[in-house]
């Protein structure tokens, strides 16, 4: 069986935290798309794990694959498996041969064209982890894949063929001396030929690399359960986000088929989970409708004398939550949750369930607002608008919830939930019946004993 985990939202719903809720079922956890851009928190017996690229499930012991669809940055690879070695785990990670490496380059490109786009106001907000430039390597047929580190001659022509760009690149068109660079080794086909020639022994040494189309498959043929892990959210996918101000791959759930090799036939008849955080974040640039305060350099046209938000509030909502990246440590820009935002995504990704997160934050508030509809033109939308100029220009219609009182949140856990307070039930319930979908899962806390499991997926 599989199961699917999808950000409904803009990223840091929380899915690495359902990932380790219903991950003790499966037996090999698969991220299909991003690289060690996505931060994900999992926290088991008092131990809190930050993960930016290794498979969630690593932590309970489950096999972890990353897939074609993933660009894996090999020196973050080896240093988070030795994060988790030095804390008594024995990470099984699996990569596969036909994702594409993220090399030295690729991340020098990311924070030179980001900081052009600053100069412009077209700052997507990136991690600087190489992940965009990787992508366009990928597309451009010039990228290297980690079947090519296994393959030194293989390796050396990539190499020769793609550094001499990135060299008149960097100089020619962003006019800069690679030599006064950070890291000038980064654009030395010898240097970058040495190191990734060993890391390629390293990962045939540890039998790390795998067919994964077919490693999964044979795995689902032996009866194994398979989870598949999407990065980021919905709303930055490159297709079906708010471009540009989006990732370079495909978080849906459509993603899990491209980006492992499996038929989406195998995806559509298991479970898709969309993860919700109870009221909205983002990292970076971009509308956000529903929006209760801004942060200054992401918040279009902000500054601090803006009218109409309320500052104190996102302020408590950040603070209580957590709000901060867990790549970057950036503040995240808070809102209300945007109803026509999920109403997207559950069309997008068809969802069978839904796993709502953070809900214990929004405790003790007098009252609640989710953005219900928007109004664009005089007219009610019920979902969002397919260009991103449209959305920045739609005013958010709330309705209002009476708030909750903090409870003993772990003892609802315990109990299930019917002990959840009425009046967050309400907010549930209401959430579940605008898109038609039944809930899973209600996270109430940072630990998985915090959670509140309604349905056992698997």
């Amino acid at each position: 069986m599989t199961v699917t985990i999808v950000g409904s939202q803009l990223g840091d719903e929380g899915k690495g935290g359902i990932v380790d809720v219903y991950g003790d079922a499966a037996d090999v956890v698969v991220r299909y798309q991003g690289g060690d851009n996505a931060g994900h928190t999992v926290v088991f017996e008092g131990d809190e794990y930050k993960l930016s690229l290794v498979p969630s499930g690593v932590v309970r012991g489950k096999v972890g694959v990353l897939g074609n669809g993933c660009v894996v940055n090999p020196r973050t690879l080896f240093d988070e498996i030795s994060t988790l070695q030095e804390k008594g785990l024995d990470p099984d990670v699996r990569v596969a041969e036909r994702a594409h490496v993220i090399l030295p380059y690729h991340r020098i490109l990311d924070g030179i064209e980001e900081d052009v786009k600053s100069e412009t106001d077209q700052e997507v907000g990136t991690t600087g982890r190489g992940i965009g430039p990787t992508y366009e390597d990928k597309a451009g047929r010039r990228g290297v894949r980690i079947g090519d580190l296994l393959d030194p001659e293989v390796l050396r022509e990539r190499l020769e063929y793609v550094v001499p760009q990135k060299r008149a690149l960097i100089e020619d068109v962003y006019g800069l001396d690679i030599d006064s660079l950070d890291d000038p080794a980064a654009l030395d086909v010898d240097a970058l030929f040495e190191e990734f020639r060993e890391i390629g022994e390293r990962l045939e040494d540890r039998d790390m690399t795998v067919n994964a189309s077919a490693f999964l498959t044979d795995a689902m043929a032996d009866g194994q359960n398979v989870m598949f892990e999407g990065a980021q959210g919905t709303i930055i996918d490159i297709d079906h986000g708010n471009y540009p101000y989006v990732t370079s791959s495909n978080p849906t759930a459509g993603g899990a088929a491209t980006g492992t090799g499996l038929s989406p036939g195998v995806i559509g008849n298991g479970e898709v989970i969309g993860i919700v955080k109870a009221y909205l974040t983002r990292v970076g640039s971009g509308p956000l409708p529903t929006e209760l305060g801004g942060v200054v350099g992401d918040t279009p046209d902000y500054d601090e004398s803006t009218d109409g938000r309320n500052e104190e509030l996102a302020e408590y909502i950040r603070e209580e939550g957590g709000e901060y990246g867990t790549v970057t440590g950036r503040p995240r820009r808070v809102g209300w949750l945007d109803i026509p935002m999920l109403r997207h995504s559950a069309r997008v990704n068809g969802f069978t369930g839904l796993a709502i997160n953070h809900l214990d934050v929004l405790a003790g508030l007098d009252e609640v607002k989710v953005g219900h509809s928007y109004t664009l033109d005089g007219e009610e939308l019920l979902t969002m608008p397919p260009t991103t100029e449209k959305w920045a220009d739609c005013e958010a219609n709330f309705r209002i919830f009476d708030g909750w009182d903090d409870v003993d949140w772990a003892a609802v856990a315990e109990e299930g939930y019917d002990a959840i307070p009425e009046n967050a039930r309400k907010y549930l319930d209401y959430l579940s019946a605008e898109l038609d979908t039944p809930i899973y899962a209600v996270g109430v806390g940072p630990g998985r004993e915090e959670t509140v499991v309604v349905e056992d997926v698997y």
